[in-house]
């Protein structure tokens, strides 16, 4: 598959592999509360497509958003970390 250009890339660690060509990458993202001031965490799970590229569970990678792959998925691991 080809690397479209345009879309967000993220960095996220792999929690599990779905399928022959799908992993799920857990993003972190942290923020502070508008009025409390604390740091908090937040994750987020999403599918992605690696074509070429083998992972394992605790790999770290980069991934770019693209257009729907299927239902599910819509972003591609470009690189491992």
């Amino acid at each position: 598959m080809n690397i479209q250009s345009g879309g967000r890339e993220f960095t996220g660690k792999v929690v599990g592999l779905s399928s022959q060509n799908t992993i799920k990458v857990e993003l972190v993202r942290l923020y502070r509360h508008p009025m409390y001031k604390k740091t908090l965490r937040k994750t987020k799970n999403f599918l992605c497509h690696t074509e070429g590229i083998d992972c394992v569970v605790g790999d770290t990678v980069v991934i770019k958003e693209t257009k729907p792959i299927s239902k599910n998925k819509h972003f591609l691991v470009i690189a491992k970390v």
